[in-house]
């Protein structure tokens, strides 16, 4: 039985259709999962029975996220929010984590798990970083590899994709800045923004500041390696 892995989706501001990158859904579906979007509800207990048959949670990339989460106000170079993501998103990670059942989240993704285990970001990197930038929204194809990151050896990153350095693509104007209780970074850009992050005390919780889903198709065996594991841990192996 393929495991069943839960997925957010995102929306325009003020429209009523979800939005989904297709390459998530392959991503998954290539490395074994079997993807399902989950819905925006109002009331959180309505959908802990659909829950309960997730075998794992992906949280794609989207919109920013609302600084009140973290006791900010908006920054000037804040970006469209979509309070209703950030609702939903905010009540069931937390279910996943109790259930230590796996995440993967990717860009957004990674920053909204930080976020909701009690971490920080930066809203804007641009007017908020304190060092000399590299480029973090590339201005290239999506498949391009536009910058390095270096990676723990001993983490779990490191584990899956067997490097200490991989060359990703990036699309992001924010960042996460401190980490929640019982998380580690895993891989840093080369001006030390953090790229990736994981959980010390759960079995597969794992953020990628970077698309691998834009790269897995293209002989990328670092990024297949990340979602065949985030698989794996979601069938219990």
């Amino acid at each position: 039985m393929k495991p069943i892995i839960g997925v957010t989706a995102s929306k325009e501001a003020d429209g009523m259709e979800y939005k989904m990158n297709l390459r998530n859904i392959r991503a998954i579906e290539q490395a074994g999962g079997i993807p399902v979007i989950l819905p925006y509800y109002s009331d959180y207990q309505e959908i802990t029975v659909l829950l309960d048959k997730m075998d794992g949670l992906y949280l794609p990339g989207g919109y920013d996220i609302d600084p009140s989460l973290f006791q900010e106000e908006p920054n000037p170079g804040l970006g469209t929010i979509i309070p209703e993501r950030d609702r939903l998103e905010k009540e069931i990670i937390p279910y996943f984590l109790e259930k230590d059942k796996p995440v993967l989240g990717v860009c957004r993704g990674c920053q909204i798990l930080n976020v909701v285990t009690g971490g920080t970001m930066y809203q804007d990197l641009d007017s908020q970083y304190p060092k000399q930038l590299i480029q973090h929204t590339q201005k290239a194809a999506f498949h391009h590899r536009s910058h390095g990151v270096t990676i723990a050896p001993s983490s779990l990153l490191g584990r899956l994709v067997q490097a200490g350095e991989i060359r990703v693509n990036s699309y992001h104007h924010q960042a996460n800045r401190t980490l929640g209780k019982d998380f580690m970074i895993s891989a840093v850009a080369g001006d030390g923004v953090m790229e990736a992050f994981e959980s010390k005390i759960h079995r597969f919780v794992l953020g990628v500041q970077w698309h691998p889903e834009g790269l897995i198709n293209l002989s990328e065996d670092a990024s297949l390696a990340i979602y065949q594991g985030f698989i794996q841990a979601c069938k219990g192996i």
